[in-house]
C-alpha cells in the first residue's frame, strides 16, 4: 500500500542520514595556523600580511607563481618528530612543499621584527580551531649568514623554548619564552608546531633583528630590512617588553607589556593562556575547515533527501 511504502522510505532515510553524518564527522579536522607576531614570512608576504609589495615578497611570489593565500596551511602529515629527516636543508621555511618554495630564497631583506636579546618574547600564533600539540622555538646560531640557504646546522640541536598545549584564545595561541642573550644582527626564528590531535606538523620562519653590540660613545645600531613588517621592541626597566614605536604594525598587532613583576632574565618558557587582544585576520584570511565541514554536512543531508524521493517513486 502507498502509505506503507512512504513509511518504509521515511524509516530508511532516518537510518541512513545519521550514519552518513557520523562518517563525515569522524574525518580529521586540520588545525591550520602560523605566527603573526613575530610575523612569519608566509604571513608577511600574504595578501593579509601587508608586506607583499616588498622586494623579498615579490621575489617569493614570483618564484611560487601564485600569492601566499593559504598562509596558515604550511604543514606536513605524519612527520612524528622526524623533522630533520623529512625537511631537506635549504627548504626549512617551505617545509619542502613546492607551493611555498619562494619562502626559501636566501636574502637579507625579508620583512623583519626587531627584538631585544634576553628579553621575554610573546609569540602570537594564529589558528582556526583549538588543537593539542607542542611548539618548539629555535633561533639561528651566532654568525648566521642570511645570504645562504637556511640549513638545519644553522639551528641549535635543541630549541630554546618548548611549550605544550597552550590555550587558543580569541583565535590565537600566546607562546611566552625567554630569548637567548647572545644574538646580534639578522636571524631566523624557526617554529615547529607538532600536533598531537592531528597527524600534521607545521613549520614557519620569522625574520628577526637584534641590536648590534654597543659602539664607542654608548651608541647602538640595529640591522634592518625594508618592509612594513619591521618593528622594534626593547626591554623595559621593569623587565617587560614594550614597543619603541607606538603605532600598530600592519603585519601584526602591537605587543602588550609584560607584568612589572616579571624579570625576563629569570623567566622560563611556559604555556600561556592569557587572552589575546586580536588574533584572526581579515580578507582572504586563514583556511576555514569548520565552514567546509558545514558545507559537507549540507551535501550529505541533500543526498539523504534525494534518496527518500527515489524510494517513494518506486
Amino acid at each position: 500500500m502507498p502509505w506503507m511504502r512512504s513509511h518504509r522510505t521515511a524509516l530508511t532515510a532516518a537510518a541512513v542520514t545519521p550514519l552518513l553524518l557520523t562518517v563525515w564527522a569522524a574525518g580529521p579536522v586540520h588545525a591550520h595556523g602560523a605566527p603573526t607576531d613575530p610575523s612569519s614570512r608566509v604571513y608577511a608576504c600574504s595578501p593579509d600580511g601587508g608586506s607583499a609589495s616588498t622586494p623579498a615578497c615579490r621575489a617569493a611570489i614570483a618564484s611560487n607563481g601564485a600569492p601566499f593565500t593559504a598562509w596558515d596551511n604550511l604543514r606536513i602529515a605524519n612527520v612524528n618528530g622526524r623533522d630533520r629527516q623529512v625537511v631537506p636543508d635549504g627548504q626549512l621555511c617551505s617545509g619542502g612543499l613546492p607551493a611555498y618554495r619562494g619562502l626559501d630564497l636566501a636574502r637579507a631583506d625579508w620583512p623583519s621584527t626587531r627584538l631585544t636579546p634576553g628579553s621575554t618574547l610573546t609569540m602570537r600564533y594564529v589558528s582556526t580551531i583549538p588543537h593539542t600539540g607542542t611548539f618548539k622555538l629555535y633561533l639561528t646560531k651566532p654568525g648566521y649568514d642570511p645570504a645562504k640557504p637556511l640549513a638545519w646546522s644553522d639551528l641549535a640541536e635543541q630549541p630554546f623554548a618548548v611549550v605544550k598545549d597552550p590555550a587558543l584564545t580569541n583565535g590565537a595561541y600566546r607562546i611566552r619564552a625567554t630569548l637567548p642573550s647572545d644574538r646580534t644582527g639578522r636571524h631566523v626564528l624557526y617554529t615547529i608546531w607538532q600536533n598531537s590531535s592531528t597527524p600534521d606538523t607545521y613549520y614557519s620562519c620569522s625574520d628577526v633583528v637584534f641590536p648590534q653590540a654597543q659602539k664607542q660613545g654608548g651608541e647602538s645600531s640595529a640591522t634592518t630590512s625594508p618592509g612594513k613588517a619591521e618593528r622594534s621592541a626593547t626591554a623595559s626597566p621593569s623587565g617587560g617588553e614594550k614597543r619603541a614605536d607606538s603605532s600598530p604594525s600592519p603585519v601584526s598587532e602591537q605587543r602588550t607589556s609584560q607584568p612589572p613583576s616579571q624579570d625576563p632574565a629569570s623567566a622560563q618558557p611556559q604555556s600561556d593562556s592569557t587572552p589575546v587582544a586580536s588574533g584572526t585576520a581579515t580578507g582572504s584570511g586563514p583556511s576555514t575547515p569548520v565552514l567546509a565541514g558545514g558545507a559537507a554536512a549540507v551535501l550529505v543531508l541533500t543526498g539523504g533527501a534525494a534518496l527518500v524521493m527515489r524510494l517513494r517513486r518506486r
